[in-house]
């Protein structure tokens, strides 16, 4: 098979099954192997023709897992893996100068949002939060010439807002920022924000592109190898934030079926969606893949094949009963984090705290591969308030 340089006919799916269709060249396994060496040989005049000297900075597992994901986010850049999604995120404000204003949602992963409150003053760096899925409110924010960085997460967590990324982009280009899209909820089957004129994309690896919860992993593709692209390879390389080879491998062997996963579980949250509006337990579902959702005619026409694998519920009876219900459930898993293969229930405004924007009644759901049916009876139960001593 040509690498990714060169011209084919191969779909992404094909090339990410073969991871690239590379063959190990000494015993011809279709499998890479594991890189582990923390340190390489010089050469006869001190240099490394091999183009690795240490581990920290770079390690041929990485960049195994790093091209799949550049291929599949048509990042001309490149991908850069980090040791966790908020390592990624971090490295990407942390490259700002002080004195730049930056612009992100109002509504947002939680842990970043508080990183940010806490560490862009100290940082010297203004920022406000505005309301993405309102290009209005986002242009108004733009400070021309100050503002250096828009920050958009879409589809939103954990209320699921859709940013328009086309627009964004041209807005923040306007007035000489860059665009960096959380695409975590999207995936690069669904969404591929580069090619909608995005600067940089960014995901918590740990989540669907890795898809059963036993990676912690973080990754950024740039649109173009530039300045603060260098900048963010410098960043990781000093901070020692590459992610392990241990890591990089298990990733490799998820990336392999992401197209499989992203598909199943984007139609099963799609149908679950569909069933739960007439639950009458059930006050709303946000999901942007409903025709009633706001950001349903964004999402159509900026994902592809799907609408993702997360949704949320709100709970007609309130806070306590939507606590309850989330205590009630056999299949799915009460616990943080999304994208694996097994389904997740959370009651987020008990993980996020005082001050989140998250309403009190509202569950997160996140899909995984099991049966819809059983997903789907197992929450009508919880949703009910069965209790019978089978379902203990």
């Amino acid at each position: 098979m040509p690498d990714e340089t060169t011209p084919h006919p191969f779909q992404a799916r094909s090339l990410a099954a073969q991871a690239m269709g590379r063959i190990e060249p000494v015993t011809r396994a279709v499998v890479a192997p594991l890189h582990v060496s923390t340190t390489f040989l010089r050469d006869p005049d001190n240099g490394y023709a091999s183009g690795f000297s240490y581990a920290r900075p770079d390690n041929a597992t990485v960049r195994e897992a790093e091209a799949v994901i550049a291929m599949l986010e048509e990042a001309r850049a490149g991908a850069m893996l980090f040791g966790s999604g908020m390592a990624a995120a971090t490295a990407v404000f942390t490259a700002l100068e002080p004195g730049d204003h930056v612009v992100a949602p109002l509504v947002m992963y939680w842990a970043l949002k508080r990183w940010l409150r806490e560490e862009m003053p100290r940082r010297h760096i203004a920022i406000d939060f505005v309301p993405m899925d309102d290009l209005d409110a986002l242009r108004a924010a733009l400070r021309p010439g100050t503002t250096k960085l828009v920050w958009i997460e879409t589809p939103g967590n954990p209320l699921w807002t859709v940013t328009d990324i086309a627009a964004a982009a041209r807005l923040a280009h306007a007035a000489g920022a860059r665009l960096a899209v959380d695409s975590t909820a999207a995936s690069p089957i669904h969404t591929r924000p580069l090619t909608l004129g995005a600067d940089i994309v960014m995901h918590s690896a740990t989540k669907i592109l890795n898809g059963h919860s036993d990676v912690v992993a973080g990754v950024l593709a740039g649109a173009e190898a530039d300045a603060f692209w260098s900048r963010l390879g410098t960043i990781r390389a000093g901070g020692g934030a590459i992610l392990g080879p241990f890591e990089a491998y298990l990733l490799m062997r998820s990336l392999r079926t992401l197209h499989l996963r992203a598909a199943a579980q984007s139609a099963s949250a799609a149908e679950l969606a569909r069933r739960l509006e007439s639950h009458p337990a059930v006050s709303a579902v946000l999901y942007p893949g409903l025709p009633d959702d706001p950001g349903h005619a964004v999402a159509a026409r900026q994902m592809d094949g799907g609408f993702g694998f997360m949704l949320s519920i709100r709970i007609a009876a309130g806070e306590q009963a939507a606590i309850a219900a989330a205590a009630r459930v056999r299949l799915w898993k009460r616990a943080t984090s999304l994208g694996g293969v097994e389904s997740l229930i959370e009651h987020r405004a008990s993980v996020e705290g005082p001050g989140s924007p998250c309403p009190p009644d509202l569950l997160r759901l996140s899909v995984g591969i099991e049966a819809v049916d059983d997903l789907f009876g197992d929450l009508d139960a919880a949703l009910r308030g069965d209790d019978t001593p089978d379902r203990q």
